[in-house]
């Protein structure tokens, strides 16, 4: 079993951001047609995540000219150049599957999450009172 996590370690991903489940995400995937290598970029709300270690990989969902699309993408993955996280979402459900019943902005529409400490006032600060 060492030997396999030992094999697995050289190919996982260090690089990778943090997300969850309910964030928007910008997936930069490598394309090959013919010859060519291209970047194309898959944006969208990641709706569930499953396994662990190298076999990790997530699911991302947007609505693509009124029709809904969903991509599995292996987390570390050779042809993922990067992800970017727009926006955090706030949702209390592991994998959003009821977003496919969804039409319109609904199937879009997730809280966003914000970070009070960020915002927060110090306790102590009397200058905006």
């Amino acid at each position: 079993m060492k030997q396999i996590a030992a094999l697995e370690a050289r190919f996982m991903k260090k690089d990778l951001p943090k997300f969850s489940i309910g964030d928007s995400v910008d997936v930069h995937f490598r394309v090959k047609e013919e010859n060519k290598e291209r970047i194309q970029v898959f944006s969208g709300i990641v709706i569930s995540q499953r396994g662990a270690g190298i076999r990790e990989s997530f699911t991302v969902r947007r609505i693509s000219y009124g029709e809904g699309v969903e991509r599995i993408f292996p987390m570390h993955s050779p042809r993922i150049d990067k992800v970017e996280v727009t926006k955090k979402g706030k949702v209390r459900r592991a994998k959003l599957y009821y977003l496919r019943g969804k039409k319109g902005k609904s199937a879009t529409k997730i809280k966003e999450k914000f970070d009070h400490k960020v915002n927060a006032k110090d306790p102590g600060d009397k200058t905006g009172e």
